[in-house]
């Protein structure tokens, strides 16, 4: 047996370290012990190496559980020292081999490029970089004719079409280049072909030239260009999770075989700076907002983020946070880096009195695009009584690429476990093959990714951006304000003025502590400005979930349903049924043990009058596949020219169905008001059972901290200083 190819991401010292964990109850023995047990009962179904099939359908699943299992199983075999990991690893390989050259092209059927194992190129690089994972670790068991028949019928043919064939993909700024030169560079390694490397460091273009520096295309353009200087990924959480395991295994890589280029610190330490970003965004149960396209069902569980939190305690720090999810995940990276996490987690278990906490991060404005200068996601968080975390998330950035959804101002709201003001994410079954493959339905278009899908307004039944992904990607919110220090009020303000021609729009959102309300409350104010005096339809739409209990207006259910509109959207929503409300509006739901009751109003320039109708919509029209998910929403519909939506959101009570208890079902908050809104500023009034809050905010573009404000209306004049102004009067 040979001891000349090195596994590309492990050394020997590393390797004996490792072994000292087998059978430990640590997080690495742990992991270890879950790994063999997952590979030995995949292993006992023999081998298998399909042919073509259906994206999501077996072929696809069994060509992802080979790679899955052959990487594990690779890095067991240098662990454990059992040779059944290392033969695994081998003739699997060697059935790839023998197959791969005849099998053909899949056949295309939308945009992706396709490879000869799966429907779409991005999961072959997939596919490449954990197989070239573990031919690296098995490489010395291998013998030469061995070695080289996996790489001359299936490695080379592998990086010559990526890096040929379909080098305009691997030069692509996307999650989809990043596992391209994950997999070029790490396979080069594995098969002593470091020109790849190079490739994929530099890109394909400076490769050519003799360029050993950071070109148009490769790794460093990727994490460049793709993660703000907060390390926001412009798709979204989802695809950030997703993107960010290539791009942690290639920066492992890059540090052991690169050390010049030192990698963890470079940009401004972008990797680490993302890496804190995604974790940064997380709902309290570790479920990930669906900001862009997006599932409902990913967290930081995911195998990626496990990757992302084990590299960052071993490369950039520990803290309580990274112990908190490490505590969630359960499980380590089975890789140096997790071991630093293993034994740092293991020694606060033994050392702390108190047991290890689950993770709380702090309030967070993410600024997006390469410059930090396209706008931002910000993420509020503020704590109850009882320790439970209320979570506000506003979207005041980028478009998000082709994954990007057309709801900028848009928000989404948690506390009590559960997301409230919900996210539709995603209109696609992934890997349910009866659904197209698993792959994007044509409702994603139509409706998941339209503005009414939203938490947001929409103007005149349009889209923003009318529904253009070449225009959304030149224009991104305006950040106005971020203000967490306050104790009672914390907020955030942007504006997005490019989104709908010929309209201006501001969002300013708050979640405030007010003492006579047993949870804090959401507070949010959406402004709206034409540019011409005629009246438009502003349509102030509610995605939630549950029971509705009550409202405060009469309302008429359609016995035969027609759709709210016929297109952008409209067209997937039955009109369930509406009522006029001549002054706040009312809408009372129960979601699981907790009520929710919303109170909204529209008013137009220095008016004091509010009319509008609430409409009660159900996705499902004009969905004969039954792609769309049926969920319910409210709408708040105004008509007017320069117009304000004023509401607020209480979280109040408590419903045990098993015990027959109903507490506070009411809540306390009785109206919301619109007092006035300017250019200058706009002044709200929250009337409770107890008090009344007068709510002041700036509509200023160029406000700061110490801009003097006032508005005049009805003889009485409201005067702050600053972004906003809170005065609570007890009645």
């Amino acid at each position: 047996m040979s001891n000349k190819i090195p596994a590309v991401l492990l050394n020997e010292a590393e390797i004996l370290e490792l072994q000292k964990e087998v059978g430990r109850t640590s997080l690495m023995g742990k992991t270890i012990a879950q790994m063999k047990a997952d590979v030995d009962a995949f292993m006992a179904l023999g081998y298998d190496v399909p042919g073509h099939g259906e994206a999501g359908g077996y072929e696809h699943n069994r060509h992802k559980q080979n790679y899955n299992y052959m990487n594990i199983a690779g890095r067991l075999f240098l662990v454990t020292k059992e040779v059944k990991y290392a033969k695994f690893v081998a003739e699997l390989l060697a059935l790839y081999a023998d197959k791969y050259l005849q099998f053909d092209f899949h056949v295309q059927k939308n945009t992706n490029p396709t490879g000869r194992l799966f429907h779409q190129i991005l999961n072959e690089h997939m596919w490449l970089m954990y197989a070239s994972l573990a031919y690296s670790c098995v490489a010395n068991f291998m013998s030469e004719t061995e070695r080289q028949h996996v790489q001359k019928n299936l490695f080379i043919p592998m990086l010559e079409m990526f890096t040929e064939k379909y080098g305009h993909d691997f030069d692509r700024i996307h999650n989809h280049g990043m596992w391209a030169v994950a997999a070029v560079g790490i396979c080069g390694l594995a098969i002593g072909k470091r020109e790849y490397l190079e490739m994929s460091v530099f890109g394909l273009e400076n490769y050519a030239a003799g360029k050993k520096e950071m070109g148009v295309g490769g790794f460093l353009a990727q994490i460049s260009q793709l993660f703000s200087p907060s390390g926001y990924y412009m798709e979204g959480p989802y695809y950030h999770r997703f993107a960010i395991r290539p791009l942690c295994v290639f920066a492992e890589v890059l540090h052991r075989h690169m050390p010049e280029l030192d990698i963890f610190n470079f940009k401004d330490k972008v990797i680490g700076n993302t890496v804190q970003a995604l974790l940064s965004t997380a709902y309290p149960n570790g479920e990930f907002p669906a900001l862009n396209d997006a599932s409902h069902s990913m967290g930081i569980t995911d195998m990626g983020v496990q990757v992302a939190v084990s590299q960052y305690a071993k490369h950039y720090g520990l803290d309580d946070n990274l112990l908190g999810m490490a505590k969630i995940q359960g499980q380590v990276w089975m890789h140096p880096c997790g071991l630093e996490l293993s034994r740092a987690f293991e020694k606060a278990q033994t050392e702390r009195e108190e047991p290890i906490g689950l993770p709380f991060w702090p309030s967070v404005e993410l600024n997006e695009g390469p410059n930090g200068n396209q706008g931002a996601q910000g993420f509020i968080r503020m704590q109850d009584e009882t320790k439970d975390v209320f979570q506000l998330v506003m979207n005041y950035g980028q478009h998000g690429m082709g994954h990007g959804h057309f709801d900028t101002l848009g928000i989404s709201y948690f506390n009590r476990g559960q997301e409230v003001l919900r996210e539709y994410g995603f209109c696609r079954w992934v890997n349910v093959e009866p659904k197209f493959g698993g792959r994007y339905l044509d409702e994603n278009k139509s409706y998941a990714r339209q503005t009414i899908a939203h938490n947001a307004v929409t103007i005149d039944e349009q889209c923003q951006n009318n529904f253009d992904a070449d225009r959304a990607d030149t224009v991104h919110g305006l950040p106005h304000f971020f203000k967490v220090d306050d104790a009672k009020v914390n907020g955030m303000s942007a504006f997005a003025n490019d989104h709908y021609q010929g309209f201006d729009m501001q969002r300013s959102a708050f979640i405030l502590k007010l003492d006579d309300l047993e949870a804090p409350l959401l507070l949010d104010l959406y402004r709206l400005t034409a540019e011409d005096d005629s009246d438009h339809q502003f349509d102030y739409s509610h995605q939630y979930d549950g029971q509705l209990i009550r409202t405060n207006f009469e309302y008429q259910a359609n016995k035969e349903l027609d759709t709210l509109g016929d297109n952008f959207g409209y067209q997937h929503l039955w009109n369930v049924a509406s009522g006029k409300a001549s002054d706040t509006a009312l809408v009372s739901w129960l979601q699981n043990n907790t009520y929710y009751t919303w109170l909204g109003t529209s008013s137009n320039e220095l008016s004091a009058t509010n009319t509008g109708e609430v409409i009660f919509t159900r996705t499902g029209a004009n969905d004969p596949s039954f792609n769309l998910r049926s969920e319910p929403a409210f709408i708040l519909r105004s008509k007017g020219n320069s117009t304000l939506f004023a509401s607020v959101l209480e979280t109040h009570g408590y419903f045990n169905e098993e015990f027959e208890q109903s507490v506070n079902a009411r809540g306390q908050v009785q109206d919301v008001r619109v007092i006035a809104h300017t250019d200058m500023g706009s002044v709200v009034e929250i009337e409770t059972v107890n008090s009344l809050v007068t709510f002041m905010v700036s509509n200023q573009f160029a406000a700061t901290d110490s801009t003097p404000h006032q508005i005049s209306v009805n003889d009485k004049t409201y005067s702050w200083t600053g972004f906003y102004s809170l005065e609570v009067q007890s009645k």
